[in-house]
């Protein structure tokens, strides 16, 4: 009648209809709503509410929207999906309105089964193409019976049930992932043009999707039919189910009783033990959410940290109540309706960001973003490790006197079946190390199950990439994901790290770093759907292939020796061989289950432009926020992304696209020319591979980087097959890498010119590969070996290859050891796969002292400023601020128990290695000696470490790391150069640390940006500056002259006596510094591998050197004794800078293989 009959008293018909829905859904009308009435009260919201084509106000309308009919819908059980289907709805669309508009209240509200089903619904009615149409689901990993034969090869595989493997036996954490996947596929459905509410969904919580899947899992084995329990106890969701049943009316309970405790504590006005009180964090989230997430958390450390069948008790009490804090802080970001700002700074044309008045424009910009948000947010202070032990100590106590499984065994004496209800989980002590470890272990039964169904690894839909652009960075602790908190910095539980850049952003000076993670977070990319179809071709067909591991391992067990028992060399081999087996299958399965959750993801977002937002570690390294898919991960993730944005390749772009064909197949080490010819040479092969992947011959599967590889030929062959190739609309990104990356920056700072033509900072008609340099010299070294008979010059001549020494090359000015080098050459040696791995280890030491002979004075330049490094650091860790010092000195001893024999000033050792990159950031290495701290728990006294604590640092990783470190900080202050550069001028930009990454048209303007940022960087004198804030920083500083005994202090002697050091105090340090050698030379650590992402622990070189004569020897306290009172001005014996040689940083300008 509003609309068409009586159109003229629309408001009249309105205000009754109105009336008559608010008297039915008060009861005053006596008839229940059905799905037809919500059907025409949304129809006439739709059609007449403020916002539409004939807005109509009516009194009783007021308060009515989606959303409180949804409200509504929900209260009186009618399904959603019959509102939207109901007979009201007389066009195709207004019924696609009616879904929106539920859809919308649905994700407002939190109701991800109403999105679910509304898109269901929305399938089913609609003709529009979907991009996951014909795409195959990936076939999980299954539990597999493997029969071999006699020789070890696979004989006969047996699966429970035939491919596809039912559901029932998808892993737990890849159930989880798929059912939250799932949602954000109907999502795309109904909420395809509204990219902010499906983010929202995809930031919903995990434990919403877990609680759903357990009670799903329970009910199907009702519905089956199975009464008695013990049919399907062995099932760990089910289990799950029901432990999740008892645990949230035990946790309901057990707050109530602690609140009346609480009461009667206050009344009695004691104080709580340790005066604190539990309840009020115990009642931030419902018991509902405090179950799953204690009982999740509990699963997912299953394993960790050296615990067979168990977890640490410290770690599991810790993860309990950070997981708790976590998911309150997101509920109240959801809760909060935050107002997300779009503009992103220093997009083409605006102001430039290098300006002083560009800057401050972007620093009043930000602070008033900033200001807007946290209007609208009310987040707490940081809990206290105190707090987050004690809420998940109630926690876990809580579950582990629930928590039951039901184990039954057979009598073999009677046949009698005995069933017995066992607890899950159970508190007991190990021995680690000669420690004395409490740890929670698991029942033999859910061990057993977790083994078969691993849920260690189970994905949280708050790390999957974005689908609208991430909040801008407004703050050090605000920016990223829209609805769940992130920091800009990793800071792993360094407190300090966290104060100095809250106070560097508040001071404003970290704009340009958050500018260049919007830059960044702001790129967009797609799903390659053509490297897609083969990957899941090939995941599904369960074969090894192109680094894709095999759903079954192939590789046959080694052979028991007949002679085993009665020869100790052919048993050790045997054990060996048997351990690096069982390794490589264990490695398979973890492998194959990291590709399942690449594969997934991918599906899920085909056909979707997606953002991964980034933040950076502590030395201002950037990385993407979602960990699974990204392309920072390895060369199937590179392969399978594409930037979401096109342009035309033109004729330089096309010449770029077909060099980083040849650089990614590994002919990378010729001239461009010699690479463009390359690509015409196998232009056959090229097209073989993109129209016949798998059926063709396979030349791509040969390259460096396969999937890559693969991408590029479909894009090239593509681009040629067009009408116009110049033309060609391309997103594939193409990559300009650094030469040993470290070594240029270490050339330029040092202005050493042998250095600069060995990494390509000299111009030249060929790029330059310092790691064939030195493999070849090896391998002169190993032919006179070779000569003269040697055991290992005859295993390891011919085979070692530029891969073999390049980690160890590229480490050297790092710092490496011989112990370092050893296990990374190792490594490589057991990759290859053609020496026996009982004899690597001592092929690696003989190969690892001929790799650093010749290296030898190559990076002579390199070495003296990563010295000076050195030296510094392990000044500033050994200093004490004068202040302190003043106050330790003067301050009364109170003794508690016996007397410490320790110089008070080794407490107030405490100064971290500081330094300030040129855009601003403050570097904070995190290297101290732990404290910990006694807490009474119910399940045992916890030891935790506090970072709130002040303890002494470790001097020794502080001077170590300080080399490599600050060499990191300055590529990632190029990149993130680069980046604000390249935006500045339009350029689509991305990168992985020092390889950069735009669009095939792009890399010429992109070329001369990165040469002239790090012209930029390093004319303006970094280690001048490095040294100027040392002095600036440091100035009030002493050093004990007591604590300068150890590595190193030998070049100090000048020094200490211009500083009137006596001549017998210079002497006594001279002695014992030349025994901490001897010492030192025996202890060497390891390096890690440098492509972790890890803080990476870096120990001084030690040189091999002839046996030295018998020294009398120094104790430690009579130095200490001696030299107690005697302190010298930090300042005054930071050493000076080394030399700069000849050559000059603007010349790179002239190499075009400076990246290439």
């Amino acid at each position: 009648m509003a609309t068409q009959k009586d159109s003229g008293k629309r408001a009249l018909w309105l205000e009754d209809a109105w009336q008559l829905y608010n008297d039915i859904e008060n009861g005053h009308a006596h008839v229940q709503p059905t799905a037809n009435t919500y059907a025409i009260m949304l129809l006439a919201w739709l059609r007449f509410n403020p916002d539409s084509a004939s807005p109509t106000q009516t009194s009783a309308a007021e308060g009515h929207d989606p959303t409180s009919l949804l409200r509504c819908i929900i209260s009186r059980q009618v399904s959603p999906a019959l509102v939207v289907a109901d007979r009201a709805f007389t066009t195709n669309e207004e019924a696609t309105q009616a879904i929106k508009a539920l859809s919308r209240a649905a994700v407002q509200m939190g109701l991800s089964s109403v999105v679910n089903e509304l898109g269901l619904a929305d399938s089913l009615g609609r003709q529009v193409d979907d991009p996951l149409e014909n795409v195959p689901e990936a076939i999980p990993v299954p539990d597999v019976e493997v029969k071999r034969k006699e020789d070890g090869s696979v004989s006969e595989l047996t699966t429970e049930s035939p491919p596809p493997v039912p559901e029932g036996d998808i892993p737990f954490n890849l159930d989880t992932l798929r059912r939250h996947l799932g949602q954000v596929i109907l999502a795309r459905r109904v909420l395809s043009e509204d990219l902010v509410l499906r983010q929202r969904l995809l930031e919903q919580s995990v434990y919403n999707v877990a609680v759903e899947r357990m009670k799903r899992q329970a009910e199907l084995f009702d519905q089956l039919g199975l009464p008695n329990k013990s049919l399907h106890s062995t099932d760990l969701r089910t289990w799950m189910w029901h432990w999740h049943q008892k645990l949230q009316a035990r946790i309901e309970a057990e707050i109530q009783n602690l609140e009346v405790e609480e009461r009667v504590i206050a009344r009695l006005k004691r104080r709580p033990k340790d005066g604190m009180q539990l309840t009020p964090f115990l009642r931030l989230l419902k018991p509902e959410k405090l179950s799953l997430i204690t009982i999740l958390e509990l699963m997912h450390l299953h394993g960790s940290g050296g615990v067979q069948d168990g977890m640490k008790t410290a770690r599991a009490l810790l993860s309990v109540g950070r997981a708790v804090e976590s998911e309150y802080k997101a509920e109240m970001c959801k809760k909060n309706n935050i107002s997300v700002p779009t503009s992103v700074p220093a997009r083409p044309g605006e102001q430039n960001i290098f300006t002083s008045l560009g800057y401050r424009d972007l620093h009043a910009r930000r602070v008033a973003a900033r200001k807007y948000m946290e209007d609208a947010e009310e987040w707490t202070t940081e809990w206290t490790q105190l707090v987050r032990v004690k809420v998940g100590s109630f926690l876990v106590d809580c579950l582990m006197d629930v928590a039951t499984v039901q184990r039954s065994i057979k009598d073999d004496r009677t046949g009698e079946i005995i069933s017995e209800e066992q607890p899950a989980f159970f508190h007991s002590y190990e021995y680690q190390r000669g420690h004395r470890l409490g740890v929670i272990k698991l029942n033999p039964a859910v061990a057993d199950r977790m083994s078969k169904d691993p849920i260690a690894e189970t994905l949280h839909p708050r790390h999957l990439p974005m689908l609208v652009k991430p909040k801008p960075w407004l703050s050090y602790n605000n920016g990223g994901y829209l609805y769940n908190r992130t920091w800009a910095m990793r800071f792993k539980e360094s407190r300090e790290q966290e104060l100095y850049l809250r106070h560097a952003s508040d001071a404003g000076r970290l704009e340009l770093v958050f500018a260049g993670l919007d830059v960044l977070g702001s790129t967009p990319w797609k799903i390659n759907k053509d490297v897609f179809d083969v990957v899941l071709q090939v995941w599904n067909s369960g074969e090894r292939f192109c680094k894709i591991p095999p759903a079954v391992p192939d590789e046959p067990e080694p052979e028991r020796p007949p002679n085993m028992e009665f020869d100790n060399k052919a048993r050790a081999i045997y054990l060996e061989r048997q351990k690096a087996w069982q390794q490589a299958k264990a490695s398979n399965h973890s492998d194959r289950c990291s590709i399942n959750y690449k594969v997934e993801i991918a599906r899920a977002f085909l056909g979707d432009t997606i953002y991964l937002p980034h933040n950076v570690d502590f030395r201002g390294r950037a990385y993407p926020i979602p960990p699974h898919l990204n392309h920072i991960g390895d060369d199937l993730s590179r392969g399978l992304l594409l930037f979401g944005e096109t342009k035309p390749l033109g004729e330089r772009g096309l010449r770029w696209l077909k060099i980083h064909l040849a650089n990614l197949y590994g002919y990378d080490k010729a001239s461009f020319d010699e690479r463009v010819e390359f690509v015409h040479e196998h232009l056959e092969d090229i097209y073989d591979s993109a129209e016949r992947p798998l059926e063709g011959r396979r030349w791509w599967t040969k390259a460096d980087d396969p999937w890559q590889c693969l991408a590029t030929c479909i894009e090239l062959r593509n681009a040629l097959e067009s009408p116009e190739p110049e033309a060609y609309e391309c997103a594939l990104p193409v990559h300009q890498d650094g030469t040993c990356n470290g070594l240029q920056h270490y050339a330029a700072l040092g202005g050493d010119a042998v250095g600069a033509a060995q990494v390509n900072l000299a111009a030249a008609d060929r790029p330059s590969d310092v790691y064939t340099y030195v493999a070849k010299m090896v391998e002169k070294s190993i032919e006179e070996d070779l000569a003269r008979g040697h055991e290992f010059a005859q295993l390891l001549s011919g085979k070692v290859s530029r891969k073999v020494v390049k980690q160890t090359v590229m480490t050297t000015v790092y710092g490496v050891t011989f112990v370092g080098a050893r296990d990374q050459i190792e490594r490589q040696l057991k990759d290859r796969g053609d020496i026996p791995p009982e004899q690597c280890w001592l092929a690696a030491s003989y190969l690892a002292k001929k790799v650093l002979e010749s290296i030898g004075d190559l990076f002579k330049g390199a070495k003296e400023i990563q010295t000076w490094l050195n030296t510094c650091a392990r000044l500033i860790a050994k200093s004490i601020p004068q202040d302190r010092l003043v106050q330790s000195l003067t301050e009364k001893h109170v003794s508690r128990g016996r007397r410490s024999t320790q110089p008070r000033w080794k407490k107030e050792q405490m100064t971290s290695v500081i330094w300030t990159t040129p855009l601003g950031l403050p570097i904070v290495q995190p290297y101290r000696a732990t404290k910990r701290k006694q807490v009474m728990t119910a399940l045992q006294t916890v030891f935790i470490s506090d970072p709130n604590v002040p303890s002494t640092v470790n001097s020794q990783k502080q001077a170590s790391a300080f080399p490599p470190n600050f060499i990191h900080s300055l590529d990632a202050t190029h990149m993130m150069l680069t980046a604000l550069e390249c935006r500045a001028r339009g350029i689509t930009f991305a990168s992985v640390h020092d390889s950069y990454w735009t669009h095939p048209s792009s890399i010429d303007q992109m070329n001369a940006i990165i040469r002239d940022t790090f012209i930029a960087l390093h004319s303006s004198d970094v280690l001048g500056a490095l040294a100027q804030e040392f002095r600036e920083r440091y100035a009030d500083y002493k050093v004990p002259l007591a604590a300068m005994r150890g590595l190193g202090m030998k070049k100090l002697t000048n020094e200490l006596s211009k500083l009137n050091v006596s001549p017998d105090d210079i002497k006594l340090l001279q002695d014992s510094e030349a025994q901490a050698e001897d010492e030192g030379a025996k202890d060497e650590e390891g390096l890690v591998d440098l492509a972790e992402d890890d803080d990476i622990d870096l120990e001084e070189d030690a040189e091999v050197v002839e046996k030295p004569k018998k020294r009398k020897r120094v104790a430690p306290d009579d130095v200490e004794g001696r030299l107690a009172t005697t302190f010298v001005n930090l300042v005054d014996i930071l050493p000076p800078l080394p030399q700069k040689g000849i050559f000059d940083v603007k010349a790179i300008k002239e190499s075009q293989y400076f990246f290439s």
